[in-house]
């Protein structure tokens, strides 16, 4: 059976049970499995507000936020003032 891993380490957990992956990992974010023969594996995650996910299961509003935003980093904009009167007070 072919080795499923592309390359593998060995690792021992410091007195707190924990193990360091290195720096290119610095700032991620992991899921962790708890398979029931003992193997752990960690997934990198991007996490999201529960409020954000409509954005991104609605192609066509982020595809018009994409928009907006390249249209801002190319100053392609006008402001049109103060949009706080519209804010809910949870925000």
């Amino acid at each position: 059976m072919a080795n499923p891993f592309e390359s593998s380490d060995i690792k021992r957990p410091d007195s707190a049970g924990r193990i360091t992956l290195g720096k290119e990992y610095s700032g991620k974010t992991f899921a962790i499995r708890h398979k029931p023969n003992g193997d752990i594996v960690l997934s990198p995650v991007v996490v999201l507000h529960e409020r954000e996910v409509w954005l991104h299961q609605n192609p066509q509003a982020l595809k018009s936020v994409q928009t907006g935003n390249q249209q801002s980093a190319n100053r392609e904009t006008e402001s049109l003032g103060s949009f706080a009167q519209f804010l809910d007070e949870e925000d």
